[in-house]
Parts: C-alpha cells; structure tokens; sequence
C-alpha cells in the first residue's frame, strides 16, 4: 500500500512540473487523470475494493472529464 501511494505521489509531482508548455485540453486531461486515479485509489482503498482497478477508473474518467473541460476553456478565446 505504501509503495503504490508512493508512486502515486511521484506520479503527480512529475505530472504537474510538465505543463508549461501544454494546451488547457492537455492540462485538463493531465491533472483530470491524476486527480481521478488518486479518488478512485481512496474511494477503493476505504470500500475495500482493488487499488489498481479504483486508480485506473478514476485516472481514466478523470482524464476524460479533464480534457472536456480544458477543451471548453480553449473554445472561449
């Protein structure tokens, strides 16, 4: 449990020093997925369930939200 938090959390920290140079659809999926993957670690983590297939969820519906989202912000300019 320790190890996957652990990658989780180096994850994020290399996931976030890279967007400077990223579109707010890039920026929205990124940070969207990380968010995601980290709820759905939590959310499986006090229910009981999988990590893996809790990260993978909610890294992936994250993502996708994200990237909707960031792709709306870029259509208002």
């Amino acid at each position: 449990m320790r190890t996957v938090l652990t990658a989780m959390l180096l994850v994020l920290c290399l996931g976030f020093s890279a967007c400077t140079q990223m579109t707010k659809t890039q920026q929205g999926a990124l940070s969207g997925g990380a968010i995601g993957a980290g709820a759905g670690l939590g959310i499986n983590a006090l229910t009981g369930g999988s990590l893996g297939v809790g990260a993978l969820i909610g890294g992936g519906l994250g993502a996708v939200a994200g990237g909707l989202y960031g792709n709306h912000e870029e259509g208002k300019k």
